[in-house]
């Protein structure tokens, strides 16, 4: 059998949790469908004939020992930890936990939320009471595959708040965009981009006075929050566009490494986008 690089077998490490947080993402986009919610914009049709809670169980242990060597590699006996919150999941799903996602976490036990606690690393205890919808439906989603509901830019697990790129609301050919032009960066490289994917709705929350000085910010859950992406007429193909013309306008100032790096992924990043949203 002749072997190539495009064999399953020579996937990279980075490749392999790509895949595997697609499959997250699909499986929990159908769950949530069958609890009246939106999932991944992005997401792809189950193919598998396979009850849903096994494949609930198959995309969840997938994507955990991947992430034994990542997330939780210093997590204390994190199989066990794992093991727990699969069946938590699927606890979850046969008992109207993505219906009322509130209600379900309030029902469970004081071990068993320690073990949310544990999967999402949260400092502290989680009140559920104090929940939003979304921080609570969260806690039941694992990490790869939860959820903006309310469109505000942000991803809210129990009480924090997380950026992402691409999230829930990305459409689909811009997410296969971005992984086109990030593929085979480090993860500390592509972060950088995600963050720079979302300084749009960062920077829209940060207001000045008549002299240019800083003035206040508005803060994630405050009515007045903005999230200028989710406008269906944000383009992001100019937002490329925009970010060229700084690399260009402050050439002279940005480490020539960093220019060159970031002028290769934005020209990159377009020219997918373009390619995608012509095919």
């Amino acid at each position: 059998m002749e072997i190539s690089d495009t064999t399953p077998a020579f996937r990279t490490l980075q490749q392999r949790r790509l895949d595997a947080e697609h499959s997250l993402q699909n499986v929990f986009s159908e769950v949530l469908a069958g609890a009246g919610h939106a999932g991944y914009a992005s997401a792809e049709p189950l193919e598998s004939d396979e009850p849903l809670p096994t494949q609930i169980q198959e995309a969840w242990d997938g994507w955990f020992q991947l992430e034994l060597q990542g997330r939780y590699r210093t997590t204390e006996a994190p199989r066990e930890l794992g093991k727990q919150y699969g069946d938590l999941i699927q606890n979850a799903y046969e008992n109207g936990g993505y219906v009322a996602p509130k209600a379900y976490l309030s029902s469970l036990s004081k071990d068993e939320m320690a073990v949310v606690q544990g999967i999402h690393h949260l400092a502290n205890p989680i009140q559920v009471d104090s929940l939003s919808e979304e921080g609570a439906m969260n806690l039941l989603i694992p990490p790869a595959a939860q959820v903006d509901m309310n469109r505000d830019g942000l991803t809210q697990s129990g009480a924090a708040w997380g950026l992402r790129f691409p999230d829930s609301t990305t459409p689909t050919p811009v997410a296969q965009a971005f992984e086109a032009a990030t593929e085979g960066m480090d993860w500390g490289e592509r972060g950088l981009y995600e963050l720079q994917m979302k300084l749009p709705t960062l920077l829209a929350n940060f207001h000045v006075d008549e002299s240019g000085a800083f003035a206040y910010q508005v803060e994630p859950g405050d009515p007045r929050f903005v999230n200028p992406m989710a406008d269906p007429e944000y383009s992001y193909v100019d937002y490329a566009d925009s970010y060229l013309g700084y690399l260009e306008a402050f050439k002279s100032r940005i480490d020539p490494i960093q220019y060159a790096n970031g002028k290769a992924f934005w020209t990159d990043f377009q020219n997918e986008l373009i390619a995608n949203t012509a095919s």
